[in-house]
């Protein structure tokens, strides 16, 4: 009796190592995809961003959620387009940014108070959690690593005092430099994941 109770604790601990794989391998692919399709994935969070309006506007007609809540999600939502409007490109001081942070915030606490004030089955608690507070921020935050591969501009931050004044050198002395999701995946490969060796013959 109790080798199948420890058997069964090992066989969690192993599944719960390939869902955590799996779901980084899922990461990486999105990243490089993400850094492909710029574009395209501009659309997308913009169509995500879209179907969540819709969203908070058929809870607010048909089910009996706050007033407040249905308030503050609509206008995270505004703030999720003002940080759309630069996309790849995120600035930690815009105000897209920073309304999109309080948003992410504000609707998980208005939420948790909500369902914990309230019964709702846990299926409808995970729902309203994975489409209305998740879907859109997890779109950016895989998008994070965008703007690593795109062509520089001048748009993108102005030229330094000095000898390096052309865009050019600017994006190649720092291009080493590099802070995103899929760069961040990257480096976890190399150091945790065993390499191969080329055999020379």
């Amino acid at each position: 009796m109790w080798f199948l109770y420890l058997l069964s604790w090992l066989a969690l601990c192993i599944q719960i190592l390939v869902v955590t794989l799996s779901i980084a391998a899922g990461l990486y692919y999105l990243a490089e995809l993400v850094e492909e399709y710029t574009v395209f994935t501009s659309k997308v969070i913009r169509y995500l961003i879209i179907f969540n309006t819709s969203v908070y506007i058929c809870l607010l007609l048909f089910e009996e959620m706050p007033f407040f809540t249905i308030l503050f999600g609509l206008l995270g939502n505004g703030a999720y387009f003002l940080l759309l409007r630069e996309f790849p490109y995120f600035a930690l001081s815009s105000p897209g940014f920073i309304g999109s942070v309080v948003s992410v915030v504000l609707n998980h606490y208005l939420a948790f108070s909500h369902f914990t004030q309230e019964w709702y089955p846990f299926h409808e608690v995970l729902a309203y959690f994975t489409v209305c507070l998740w879907m859109v921020p997890f779109a950016f935050f895989v998008s994070l690593s965008a703007n690593e591969n795109v062509l520089p501009t001048m748009a993108e931050r102005p030229p330094m005092m000095g000898a390096e004044t052309d865009v050019v050198s600017n994006y190649f002395s720092r291009k080493g430099k590099k802070y995103g999701l899929l760069s961040m995946l990257k480096t976890a490969q190399e150091s945790m994941l065993p390499q191969r060796v080329k055999k020379h013959f």
